[in-house]
Parts: structure tokens; sequence; C-alpha cells
């Protein structure tokens, strides 16, 4: 069982030292201080929210000497449409020196601490992403580079079978092939093209928005220096998998690689189930399309490192596209192909019945590589609609980024481009109103529906949406709001809970994740992203608190409709805290 004194141990010197800096810290921390627990720019916003509508004042105090640095009163009070609790913010924006504070609520106690400094979000992009080499499949993780989440290699995927719904010329039932590497896909062991199809779109996105960044940008796996950034090396790592998924005979691309039902809650190496490839589908070859045209893309720029692989990538963007082409209405449907063939598959069904937003980023990826406009051809952009967020199942704004970020070296003509950066901008727009009577500040959980299955990825998702609108307008109040959603993950929350495990005072140390569970390690994987406030409450854990929406959350490996990680959910977060370090260094 992991301890209480276990537990203690593994929170960080520096919180421990921020903790008792101050006699009285320990004894007067009011969890209904929220904020970013992790800390502010010097020159940019900074607020808290303080639940209660009874108190009045705030100070911030530095933490060691206790001397207060600012008084000032809070905020007119917000109403929660969620819960209808009452919150009001503290404003410490005025607040620009380096150094490690807390917000002291008079009547009330303090905040956790935080810091004050340039970079401060470095280690959390950088620990986001390097949660992925902690998902890395068929792979020892050494000591080296995974400290006490060391492991054995899983799941070599070296001997893997031909499911009977995916047979083909050359690869019938039962039939073995060789599919390693690649990232367990969430709290599970299975490895999904559709998922790792959006997952890698915005890693992808991020290097191709701010290459100069990662040059530097050193996460300590084992290819770092290796004249490669470590964001590239770490998406090839799952890109050379995603291309073993791929059919060789006629270029479709498989639904996932998976065991028939999931692996208890132990350790990889320990997972010796039979593991199969199933059923070729047009949804799982667009997505494959659209991330190996843009992999092929970036990589040629690093042929010298990489000989063959932008090559591989392109040929196989094209099989695929001219697959999907003659197939484009197979779509997986996992019940029903339960009925046909056996063994039943009971794994993450990722299934989809519209192929229409896959189509728009596959074109546009296939297009900002081959510069060949006929991709575009009989291709509904529908930017005559509100752009939806992307989602594992609605992939399309993803094909809006790639053509806004190519739109004048692609020379896109303007009666396409104009309204693929206005669908943007309303988006963003669309965000920012009332954001003033947020209980939160936050444009994240305005609407009850942002707090569906992984909602700390539509707050992390708004982020990036609000990004590319700022890049479009260059308009502060969509940088100030996408820091918000940042904050909000990281504590500005109605949970009070840093989302990112190993982070913060308040820290998710439950998550559902079997890596985390089976490891009897007290502290979870670091980097991870949980999912969040989830009212759905689908997974019947008995220890939820609250119904309401925004604080719809438990901290307990019971609890996979709140507290699971996902990839999908931790590429967003890279994003965001990366894109954020580079625009507000």
């Amino acid at each position: 069982m992991k301890s209480i004194f276990r537990s203690f141990l593994a929170i960080p010197l520096h919180i421990l030292i921020a903790a008792f800096a101050t006699n009285s810290f320990g004894q007067n921390v009011s969890t209904d201080i929220r904020l970013n627990q992790i800390g502010f720019y010097p020159k940019a916003q900074k607020l808290a929210v303080v639940v209660g509508e009874k108190h009045l004042a705030f100070e911030i105090k530095a933490v060691g000497s206790g001397k207060s640095v600012l008084k000032g009163q809070l905020s007119e009070p917000r109403t929660s449409q969620h819960s209808g609790k009452i919150s009001r913010l503290a404003d410490f924006t005025k607040i620009t020196k380096p150094g490690k504070y807390v917000v002291e609520v008079p009547g009330l106690g303090k905040s956790y601490p935080f810091e004050i400094k340039e970079k401060v979000h470095r280690e959390v992009a950088g620990a986001a992403l390097k949660g992925f080499y902690y998902q890395r499949v068929s792979i020892d993780i050494p000591e080296k580079f995974a400290g006490k989440w060391a492991r054995p290699a899983g799941h070599p995927d070296n001997k893997v079978l031909i499911h009977a719904s995916a047979v083909s010329e050359g690869r019938a039932e039962n039939a073995v092939i060789n599919s390693p590497k690649g990232w367990y896909d969430a709290g599970d062991y299975n490895k999904y093209i559709v998922n790792s199809g959006i997952t890698m779109g915005t890693l992808l996105s991020l290097y191709e928005d701010f290459p100069a960044y990662f040059e530097d940008f050193n996460v300590d796996i084992p290819e770092s220096n290796n004249g490669v950034p470590d964001l590239l090396d770490e998406v090839i790592y799952n890109l050379r998998w995603m291309l073993t998924m791929q059919d060789p005979s006629d270029g479709g691309v498989y639904h996932k690689l998976t065991n028939p039902r999931f692996d208890g809650m132990i350790m990889p190496d320990a997972a010796k189930n039979p593991r199969y490839v199933v059923q070729k589908n047009t949804i799982a070859t667009l997505d494959f399309v659209a991330v190996t045209a843009q992999a092929g893309r970036i990589l040629k720029g690093f042929e010298n490192k990489f000989p063959g692989l932008a090559d591989s990538c392109v040929t196989a963007a094209v099989k695929g596209w001219e697959w999907a082409k003659k197939n484009p209405t197979i779509f997986y449907n996992q019940d029903e192909l339960n009925k046909k063939f056996d063994p039943d598959i009971v794994t993450g069904a990722y299934g989809d019945r519209s192929a229409a937003d896959e189509w728009v980023w596959a074109a546009a990826e296939m297009y900002a590589l081959t510069r060949k406009a006929d991709y575009l051809n009989g291709i509904a952009l529908e930017t005559d609609k509100p752009m939806p967020l992307p989602t594992w199942s609605q992939v399309r704004a993803l094909g809006y980024y790639t053509l806004i970020r190519f739109s004048d070296e692609l020379k896109l003509a303007s009666n396409i481009a104009d309204p693929l950066k206005a669908s943007v901008v309303k988006f963003a727009d669309d965000l920012l109103v009332d954001l003033p009577k947020q209980p939160y500040h936050t444009v994240m959980g305005k609407n009850a529906k942002d707090y569906a299955w992984g909602s700390s990825s539509v707050a992390a998702n708004q982020g990036i949406a609000l990004i590319y609108a700022y890049s479009i307008k260059k308009n502060q109040a969509y940088m100030q709001a996408a820091l918000g959603n940042l904050d909000y993950l990281l504590g500005r929350n109605a949970t009070g809970f840093c989302f990112l495990t190993g982070f913060g005072s308040k820290r998710v140390m439950h998550p559902h994740h079997r890596l985390s569970i089976a490891d009897e390690i007290a502290d979870p994987i670091p980097g991870l992203l949980s999912g969040g406030p989830n009212p759905g409450q689908q997974d019947k854990c008995t220890t939820y608190t609250s119904k309401f929406a925004d604080e719809s959350f438990t901290d307990d490996d019971c609890s996979y409709a709140s507290n699971e990680i996902a990839i999908n959910w931790n590429a967003p977060m890279v994003y965001l805290a990366a894109a954020i370090e580079n625009l507000l260094r």
C-alpha cells in the first residue's frame, strides 16, 4: 500500500521549503484561495480566486520574510453558473519582482505558494512532453532517464496477429506481423491510430509553429543531444509504429493494435495476452495520411539524421490517400464487427460515423506537403459553420491551422484564407464573451458542455485556438485568455487541483493509469494531464464529492471518467505551455 509517509517524502523539496517558510503557513493554508500553483510571469496578468462572498481584502506576502508587498481589494462578487457559489478575484498583476509569494486573505488564510519569474512554465512544458517518454511501448525505460519510474520493456509487439476483420491479400487471419514502438494510448496498454492522429498532429503543429524554440528544449530522453529537437525525437518514436499499421498490399490503415480485452492493473512486462491489428477503415487511414504528410514535410529538414524517413512518410501518405479515395465510407463499428468476427474486441472503440473533418485535415496536410491545390478539390472546408474544437473525432480545425500557417507560402487564395482566419477569430471571440463575469475568470467552463470526458484537454485546446487567433490579430486579449486557461489547468479552478501530475501543492496523486497504479510507487508518473471534471461520472466511483459540472472530479484511480490520462490530452497541454513560454519569454 502507498503509505502517507511515502507520499509525504515524494513532495519536492522546494514545495516543502515554501510550505514551512513561515511558522504559520502550514496551519493557515486555505483551499478556498485558487490560483496557478506554479506561478506567473513578471509582466503578465496575475489572478487568484477567493471562494466565498464575505471576504473583501487580500494581501500578497513574500515567502520566508512574511513581508507584505501588496494590499488590495477583492473584486465584485461573481456567481458560478454551475454551483451558484460566490467568488471574488484578487488581481496582483502589478507585482513584477521575481520571488516566492502567497496570497493572504484576512480571516480566511493563505494560498499555496507560487513563484514570479521568467520561464515560469518551462518545467511544466518539459514534463508534459516527457510524459510521452514514460508511455513508450516495446522498450526498457531505464533509471538514467526515468529515475524511480524505471521499468522493463513491455509489449514487444513483434508477433501481432491479423484479426479476422483485417484479413487482406497476403495477410490471412492470425498471420503474424511486426508492429513495435509507439505510445500506450491512455491508462490502458493499447495503441490506437485515431487517437495517435490528433496527438501527433498537435505536437507536429507545435514544432511547425515554433521551430526555433525547440532547438534547445531538452527533456532528458535517450535521444537528447542527437542534433534533433527532443519534441521530434519523441514524435518519431510513435511515427515509426504508425508506419507499421499500413497494409503494404493496398495502403489502407488498421484501426488499432490491441488486446481483445483490457489488461489488468499490472505492469507492461507482466502482460502476455495476444495482440491484434483490427479492421482497416477510412477514418484511421485519413488520420494516418495527415500525420505522415505533416511528418514527411518536417523530416525533409532532417534527412541526414533519418535517411529515407521523410520519403517513406510521403510514400505512405500518398498510398493512404489513394486507398481512402477508393474506400470513402468504411467506418469502424466495434459492436457490428463483434457480431461477425472472433475474438470479440472490447477495448477503446474510437468509432466515428463521419469522415468529413478527416478529409479536411488530410487534404490540408497533403496540399501543404505537395503544393498541389488539387487535394482541396471536392473538400468542404465549411468555414460558414462554427469551427469545432479539436477532439479525436473532430479534427477539422487541425486542417484550418495548417492552411493558415502556410497561407502565405502556399499563396492561398484570399477567398479561402480569409474565411479560415475569420473562423478561428470568431471562435476565439465567442470564447471571450462574458469573460469578466466568469467565476474563475477563464473562458474554460463558461459552458457546462466544456466539462466533457477529458475536460482538461478542452481547456488546453481552447488555449491553442486563442493562440492562433492571437497570431492572426495580435490582440493581447487572446493571449491573456490562453494564459488564463493554463492557470485553470494548474490550479485556478473549482476543484483547486493542479491537473498535471508531479506539479502543484494540491496535486493529482491517483490517476487511472496502469503504470502509476501497478508500480507501487507513491507518486504517479509525472507530466501527465488528468482528464478533469466530468459530471457524467460514467465510472460509478463512489468518491466524488460533487455533481456540479465544474467540481465533478475525484483524485481516485477508480475514476477513469475524471482522472484518467490520455496522449490526446497531454499533447495540447504541451502545446499550450510551450507556446506561452515561447510567446511570453
